[in-house]
């Protein structure tokens, strides 16, 4: 059943895959930089482009995560959004908020947006991911707790199921720890300690309960298996996710100067960490297997199936090749890093925003059930050229990184960094040829929505 306040969804959706779109062209960008050094320098420096390129990430994926949440509450609550206007309102103030802040980073230098936003009242800026200037970390805050008040008086007054609450509880996480992004200890281990509060909690930790409930949502709707043994499968992964993820995150602090006991908890559970990103492979394909009719919505399906298994490998498998302390001592901050922290994004974030989007926006653009068999092609397209082209950037990432840890580490006499970037060359550029066969994936999926039809039967 269609709910009216669903349309809610919509704006998020397409705000979502607008930056999406622009946080691939800095991406793009980036690639080009690591090749030719001076790439649209002065205009755009390397470090803006990447401020830009990870700020855009963050921010579209809330917006998927807020247009999944308006979507999907109301469907499980079985009423009404509390308040379509109040949803309406925060998303242009969020997407106003959003556009200056990188314009902001785009056409002032980063120590002047400090001075102009008044930085020195309370210290924020200046860490990664985190660039945002106070006065958007605290209209951030507002349009959060806007977005919580409306989702949970909604499920408040309608009926309560284990997949609503189970995003509610991810929302609220994601709030939570972000205030986290407020406490910029001068010293630089506390710095530390506190900042992966935000970034190693937010992703994983809080945003897998997202993730599950997104997941489960689409796998109920679109193989017609009962909810309860979806939901049974759910919880597990869940307490898997959450115990591993949050003790897990001991494997950030080896090497910043904390207690010596975090090399074994970080070790031990950061090792289980690919536990329940393996279930969530078993989960989706035995639902998949176990689905009593076909659904029309052949491309949500495969969105959904390839989440499972793209956040395993990515999140699961390459997150394993280097969490463990004696491999992590010479890995982090190398490319094997930026590998893992590619195909984990894509994977596990990336892919289950477009999972709902590729479910719901078709519903809402009055479709009964489907876009048509030809616009699936299409999009079915994308997602083959957007995944395959992950892969590659992940394994010319890795084998730069495993270059780099032999060349600037690990050998008795190790290069100069700049020495060995030299060395990698070969894979940067091959990595900038898969970016660029990815930004066409995208294109090719975004052109997907437009293609004419008949509609897919239901």
């Amino acid at each position: 059943m269609q709910y009216q306040s669903q349309s809610v969804a919509k704006l998020y959706f397409i705000a979502a895959i607008g930056l999406f779109l622009g946080q691939i062209l800095f991406g793009a960008v980036l690639g080009a930089q690591y090749i030719w050094g001076d790439f649209l320098f002065p205009a755009i420096p390397f470090n803006v482009a990447r401020m830009v390129h990870t700020n855009l990430l963050i921010v579209w994926l809330l917006f998927g995560f807020m247009g999944a949440a308006y979507y999907l509450v109301p469907e499980e609550s079985e009423t009404e959004l509390f308040s379509p206007m109040l949803g309406t309102l925060l998303f242009w103030i969020f997407l106003a908020a959003g556009a200056a802040t990188i314009l902001g980073y785009l056409l002032v230098p980063y120590a002047t947006l400090a001075e102009l936003t008044m930085n020195d009242l309370l210290p924020t800026m200046g860490r990664e991911f985190l660039e945002q200037p106070t006065i958007t970390k605290i209209g951030i805050v507002i349009v959060a707790l806007g977005f919580l008040f409306n989702i949970g008086m909604t499920i408040l007054k309608g009926r309560k199921t284990v997949i609503s609450m189970i995003l509610f509880i991810g929302l609220v996480g994601l709030a939570v720890f972000f205030l986290f992004s407020f406490v910029n200890p001068s010293n630089l281990i506390e710095d530390k300690f506190w900042w992966w509060w935000v970034v190693h909690l937010w992703v994983e930790g809080v945003w897998e309960l997202i993730m599950g409930a997104i997941l489960a949502f689409v796998l109920i709707k679109t193989t017609g298996v009962d909810r309860e043994i979806i939901e049974k499968w759910l919880y597990i992964i869940i307490a898997m996710s959450l115990i591993t993820g949050l003790i897990g995150t001991g494997h950030h602090y080896y090497w910043i100067g904390t207690p010596e006991y975090w090399q074994w908890w970080g070790s031990i559970f950061s090792a289980m960490e690919p536990i329940p990103f393996f279930m969530m492979v078993l989960y989706a394909f035995n639902m998949v297997n176990q689905r009593r009719r076909e659904h029309p919505n052949k491309a949500a399906v495969l969105w959904a199936q390839g989440t499972a298994v793209m956040a395993f490998l990515g999140a699961g498998v390459w997150g394993f090749i280097h969490t463990l302390a004696p491999v992590n001592y010479y890995t982090h901050g190398t490319q094997v890093t930026a590998a893992h922290g590619h195909m984990a994004f894509y994977g596990a974030y990336v892919m289950i925003v477009l999972t709902i989007i590729s479910y719901a926006m078709p519903l809402l653009r009055g479709r009964a059930a489907a876009n048509s068999n030809q616009s699936q092609v299409v999009e079915m397209w994308g997602f083959w050229l957007m995944t395959v082209a992950m892969v590659f950037i992940t394994l010319f990432l890795t084998a730069a990184g495993v270059l780099q840890v032999w060349l600037q580490r690990y050998t008795e006499n190790p290069m100069g960094f700049m020495e060995v970037q030299d060395k990698l060359q070969v894979f940067y550029m091959m990595r900038e040829v898969a970016g660029i066969v990815f930004l066409i994936g995208l294109l090719v999926y975004i052109y997907s929505f437009f293609v004419k039809g008949e509609e897919a039967a239901a």
